[in-house]
């Protein structure tokens, strides 16, 4: 078989890149262990937030943002997207000042953050316990929608769109040949592609190391909890500085809520369960922070599993050491908003060889060790892969 471009991956950005790509008149093959959006693209918190990323992270994030509304347009559903607007609340002054200085950080973007004393947080939100929480910081235009659609909506659309999308089908080597890649997979015929995406998210690592690229991808397992429909009361996505504790309320009445993480399953560490004593913890702060939950029965809890860096910025753009190769994992749990404009930027990167938005910041040659210096310092990227903003 022979395509323009092979992804390893079939989690939201890889989906959304054979999207783009597609759209670009492009071919595709697209190979996923599991299915599409059964991972952490599935299964996280569903926060479509900008606010609280790294300041780097921000063009990107925006970039996404311009993509959310038009999900019905791109993919045909709407994934529960709504622009609920995303609170992040303070509990005591340290907290706030962190929020201050953060507000005073991006003034000059397009966040355009409002900081609120405690008397205007009582009055706009008073399903917050007022003696809990001393301010806040809202982003108006951020907000919330349903994982469990969009990854597999992304999918779909790829799907429908002409790319060749293979679930169930585990990767069983990648190599460099003189005009692309050979990818050989568990039930399909060899594949020869120009490019190749690795977006396999946790099980990136290996990938990067058949290229000399190994970075320190670790994991992590955010778990979460939903509560029986009840009485819509909150009406924003919340969380606290910190992530201790944030939650959402979806328009049928249940309580989405997570602060905390599981653990990686003692017969098989792809997979991960939450713990009780993490469950019973974020169920108990969310209790006091907002009243309403008091009395909540929790309906189901679950946890999956996500691919994180150290310095908790993803690994996005082309190969320090392989033409052609392009790589996009390690989102350390903040990579369902963001995932859509990174499938803009894999498409971009493929057709130009560089992209409009700056992604220096996660080129992954910073995890190089400078052999000179004895450091881990990042050698500069071999080609340029940003022209601004």
């Amino acid at each position: 078989m022979k395509v323009d471009i092979a992804i390893i991956g079939g989690g939201l950005v890889g989906c959304s890149a054979a999207l783009a790509l597609r759209q670009k008149g492009l071919s595709v093959a697209l190979l996923e262990r599991g299915f599409c959006g059964a991972q952490a693209s599935g299964v996280n918190y569903g926060g479509v937030r900008r606010q609280g990323r790294p300041i780097e992270q921000l063009p990107l994030a925006q970039r996404a943002h311009a993509i959310w509304p038009k999900l019905r347009q791109l993919i045909g559903i709407d994934g529960e997207f709504r622009r609920t607007g995303q609170l992040k609340l303070a509990r005591n002054e340290p907290e706030m000042a962190s929020l201050e200085a953060y507000a005073r950080a991006t003034a000059s973007t397009d966040l355009k953050l409002e900081l609120l004393g405690a008397n205007a947080l009582a009055e706009r939100f008073p399903w917050i316990d007022r003696d809990i929480a001393v301010g806040a910081s809202f982003s108006a235009d951020d907000g919330q929608a349903n994982p469990r659609l969009v990854s597999a909506g992304f999918a779909a659309a790829a799907r429908r769109a002409g790319a060749e999308i293979y679930e169930q089908t585990p990767v069983l080597g990648v190599s460099k040949e003189a005009e692309g890649f050979l990818v050989e997979a568990q039930g399909v015929p060899a594949i020869r592609a120009t490019h190749l995406v690795n977006a396999a998210g946790a099980w990136a690592g290996p990938f990067a190391d058949t290229f000399g690229e190994g970075v320190p991808l670790g994991r992590i397992y955010p778990s979460m909890i939903v509560t029986e429909p009840m009485k819509v009361f909150m009406t924003v996505n919340t969380g606290v500085e910190g992530g201790e504790v944030y939650a959402r309320q979806v328009e049928r009445g249940n309580c989405i809520i997570g602060g905390q993480r599981g653990v990686a399953r003692a017969d098989n560490s792809d997979f991960s369960r939450p713990t009780d004593v993490g469950v019973t913890t974020v169920m108990q702060r969310a209790a006091r922070l907002f009243p309403s939950l008091k009395h909540a029965h929790a309906i189901r809890f679950w946890s999956g599993t996500e691919g994180a860096m150290p310095d908790k910025n993803p690994v996005i753009g082309q190969s320090g050491t392989t033409s052609g190769l392009i790589h996009a994992f390690g989102f350390s749990g903040a990579g369902f908003q963001i995932a859509p404009g990174v499938g803009e930027v894999i498409a971009e990167l493929i057709t130009t060889g560089e992209t409009t938005t700056p992604i220096d910041a996660f080129s992954i040659t910073r995890f190089f060790v400078d052999a000179a210096k004895g450091s881990g310092a990042g050698a500069p990227p071999q080609s340029p892969q940003s022209r601004g903003t």
